[in-house]
């Protein structure tokens, strides 16, 4: 495979903002220079927004036809108000209707995935209580809205937030009656950050070992790629720039060269998002 060949098959961008209305992500993805992104299906700040109009749907679907990024290549997030592990059934139930709502926005837009991060126990329940919640949830979602895959990504290990091992995300997916509609979203600030080494090789591999025996790369269906401000285990979530953290150079050379993350997009979250397209080209320069 030729260098031009790899570099189209890596989606690599950053998570773009859809001011103006979500046809903008294209726009906003395009200038930097990427074929891959990620992006909000609504304010995620809020629990409501105005359902989409029909010219929205259309104008998003044209943009997506005529920039020649795929729904493969996009990776919607969903709102940050949501935890589908709340122990309170009212706040879940409500944090349920949302989500169900951004997977009709996304089935809306004819994409296919959608970023969430597990949900938080809020040390009113255990671990595994919350582990069925969140699954359930999930099933139950599954049964409203078709087509639309669920991403479980990985956190970094703050307060009561679930996804910090791999572990977690290997029995919320066990407990999915689904499997052919979940996957995973590695973060690798907040790999770093929950405790998981990557920067040198021998770190980079045990991680990587740990993450296919736990929960298996068959279920990778996209990537966070940011730097981190703190180390191994420091429970923050902080990213960086590319480089200018703690993980190092190396690790993003290397990850750059691993065939086991073609074809899913890989998208910053990265602090300076005046330096993006510097930061995607440097990225693309490390592919051998």
């Amino acid at each position: 495979m030729t260098r031009d060949e790899k570099i189209k098959n890596i989606y690599l961008g950053a998570h773009v903002s859809i001011q103006g209305g979500v046809v903008n992500a294209f726009k906003n993805a395009i200038d930097i220079g990427a074929n891959g992104f990620g992006m909000f299906v609504k304010n995620q700040r809020r629990w409501d927004a105005k359902q989409y109009t029909e010219n929205e749907i259309l104008s998003f679907k044209e943009a997506m036809k005529k920039s020649g990024i795929l729904p493969e290549q996009i990776l919607p997030h969903d709102g940050y108000l949501i935890n589908l592990g709340s122990p309170d059934l009212e706040k879940r139930e409500k944090s349920l209707n949302a989500f169900i709502d951004e997977m009709e926005r996304v089935n809306q837009l004819g994409l296919i995935y959608l970023n969430t991060h597990p949900g938080s126990h809020l040390k009113e329940i255990s671990e595994d209580e919350c582990i069925k919640l969140i699954a359930e949830s999930i099933n139950k979602a599954h049964k409203v809205v078709p087509n639309v895959i669920i991403v479980i990504e990985n956190t970094a290990g703050q307060g009561s937030n679930m996804g910090y091992k791999f572990e977690h995300l290997r029995d919320i997916i066990e407990l999915i009656e689904d499997k052919n509609r979940v996957g995973v979203c590695l973060d690798t600030c907040h790999t770093v950050a929950s405790g998981y080494s990557l920067s040198t090789k021998e770190e980079y591999d045990f991680t990587m070992n740990e993450f296919e025996s736990i929960v298996g790369f068959k279920y990778l269906k996209g990537v966070h790629l940011n730097d981190s401000m703190f180390g191994v285990g420091s429970k923050k979530d902080r990213h960086h720039s590319i480089g200018e953290g703690t993980i190092g150079l190396d690790f993003f050379k290397r990850f750059m060269n691993d065939h086991r993350f073609r074809n899913i997009p890989i998208v910053m979250e990265t602090i300076d998002e005046t330096i993006w397209k510097k930061e995607l080209d440097l990225l693309r320069s490390f592919i051998d």
